[in-house]
């Protein structure tokens, strides 16, 4: 399943913020995998100088990872399909 960057807004000083934040990314991809729909919170990055937190979540579309974005009162900014060097790695050993 493809990951996707959620781009919000936090303040340089915002770690406390950005730890509540990952809490509630945690639980609404709980709440939502339980309900059938396979998301996964995977981290957030949060870049103080930008004032920009980017949280990364695995799922099968844009519109999912919008909607454990909503869910998770997370007020993205924008959404954008990432791909990790951890997946290229993963898919080039499937193949060998």
């Amino acid at each position: 399943m493809p990951s996707y960057l959620v781009e919000t807004y936090l303040t340089a000083h915002g770690a406390e913020t950005r730890a509540t934040a990952e809490a509630r990314a945690r639980s609404a991809a709980a709440e939502l995998t339980r309900d059938g729909v396979r998301v996964g919170f995977d981290g957030a990055i949060h870049v103080p100088e930008d004032e920009t937190c980017f949280f990364v979540f695995v799922a099968g579309s844009a519109a999912e990872a919008a909607h454990v974005a909503r869910l998770a009162q997370l007020d993205p900014v924008r959404i954008v399909e990432a791909i990790t060097s951890r997946e290229e790695y993963r898919c080039s050993r499937e193949s060998s």
